[in-house]
């Protein structure tokens, strides 16, 4: 797909980036590649590839579920402003 001055333009407006005048060929044809290139992919058929969730095949080493740290929510509370019934009060402020 090969873009144009303008495309470059209305890309860079929408996107709210300041592009000088000399360097939007040089974006136009960068951008006209990825396109290309996203284009190669597509066609690509991928219907027997298994999707994967991460790609490398690896299990990640998880730390036992275990609490690492004391409960410390008396004390929380207390040097809450405000607190009722083990919750805190804050003011309303969506009607």
């Amino acid at each position: 797909m090969a873009l144009d001055r303008s495309d470059i333009e209305k890309i860079a407006h929408l996107a709210r980036l300041a592009i000088a005048p000399e360097q939007t060929e040089r974006y136009a044809s960068d951008l006209s590649n990825i396109l290309d290139l996203v284009a190669q992919m597509d066609a690509i058929d991928t219907s027997h590839v298994e999707p994967m969730a991460h790609p490398l095949h690896m299990a990640q080493r998880l730390r036992p579920d275990q609490p690492t740290e004391s409960n410390q929510r008396e004390h929380f509370q207390s040097i809450a402003p405000l607190t009722e019934d083990g919750l805190y009060l804050v003011p309303k402020v969506i009607e």
